[in-house]
């Protein structure tokens, strides 16, 4: 049976479920989630889909999951891929993805959305020049992980590269320049190496422009 992703192009976390889905070699297929006009707001949504309104959620069957973290838990249980290969390999893959639902993602995706979807009347400087100072020691902790390693834990890709790198391929600002990050930029270079890798705006359905 094939999978069902309720995800959105512009959804950094719906990317996080997306690309370890692409890379599994587990059947699944992308369903729009068309959340600029409020479709997770209605109560259509809330009762059929995802009673927190919130993108992405897994439907395999009778299993639904959401939040891209458990997501991403439940296509290593399907698949036994990039869970850690090791007791100590997976703790420290959950370790990271914390780190970056606290320190990394959170940040990057309210300035993201702040700076670029926003109504720029309702954009506050002050607002985004405190999530980007955030944001940079952000960085600085990844980059300086990642220094002589090609993955964040272990031999290979796992969760916590999926999760950490969720905002980091988009092209919209939000005080991210990867080329100003060395390590960050090589680790980032790996993964867009994988077979199968693509671009959010690639590999799920929305766009930006599909509003202009």
């Amino acid at each position: 049976m094939t999978m069902k992703l309720y995800c959105f192009g512009e959804s950094g976390n719906s990317y996080k479920a997306a690309l370890p889905l692409a890379l599994s070699g587990l059947d699944w297929e992308p369903v729009k989630v068309d959340f600029f006009n409020g479709e997770t707001r209605t109560p259509e949504y809330r009762a059929d889909v995802n009673a927190m309104g919130e993108a992405p959620v897994l439907v395999d069957g009778d299993t639904r999951i959401s939040q891209s973290g458990v997501i991403q838990m439940y296509i290593t249980e399907k698949s036994g891929k990039f869970g850690g290969a090791t007791p100590e390999e997976a703790r420290e893959v959950m370790r990271w993805m914390f780190w970056d639902n606290h320190k990394l993602s959170s940040q990057a995706g309210m300035t993201r959305f702040l700076m670029n979807f926003l109504p720029e009347q309702h954009r506050n400087a002050d607002v985004i020049a405190f999530s980007q100072g955030r944001l940079k020691a952000a960085y600085a902790t990844l980059d300086a992980h990642l220094a002589g390693r090609d993955w964040i834990v272990g031999d290979g890709p796992t969760n916590a590269d999926f999760s950490c790198c969720g905002y980091l391929f988009y092209p919209e600002p939000f005080g991210f320049d990867r080329a100003e990050w060395a390590n960050i930029d090589r680790w980032l270079g790996g993964i867009e190496a994988l077979d199968g890798w693509k671009h959010p705006y690639d590999l799920m359905p929305g766009h930006p422009s599909d509003r202009a």
